[in-house]
């Protein structure tokens, strides 16, 4: 077993800003956090309603996060290490500074996870 991390974020972007940032991640931030992260993948709604069920359903505030990327560390310790230094980045903050609205984002979720098998 890897004792690799993954770190997911999840986040909801407001429906009316939702296709200027799939243009924004698609054409600027997404090449460039695949060069400078392990970026397992990035990925956006497609249209499906989600399918919420178990014992206790209830649907988010927000909605359903419309946003999802993934990647991997090596460890936390690694991940907070750098993690700060890489979104602060003069090359990010070019490329954050080209968001078309960054209080777009009505909720963010980041979660830790090791595989099992």
């Amino acid at each position: 077993m890897s004792q690799d991390i993954v770190e997911i974020r999840d986040y909801t972007i407001a429906a009316d800003w939702l296709d200027a940032y799939r243009q924004w991640a698609m054409e600027l931030a997404v090449p460039w956090l695949r060069a400078n992260l392990d970026l397992v993948d990035f990925w956006m709604e497609c249209g499906f309603e989600a399918e919420l069920s178990g014992s206790n359903p209830a649907t988010p505030v927000n909605g359903q996060p419309n946003v999802c990327w993934i990647i991997r560390w090596p460890s936390k310790a690694s991940r907070d290490e750098q993690f700060g230094s890489i979104m602060s980045h003069p090359e990010w903050r070019n490329i954050w500074d080209k968001h078309p609205n960054a209080d777009a984002y009505l909720q963010m979720n980041v979660r830790f996870m090791r595989a099992v098998l």
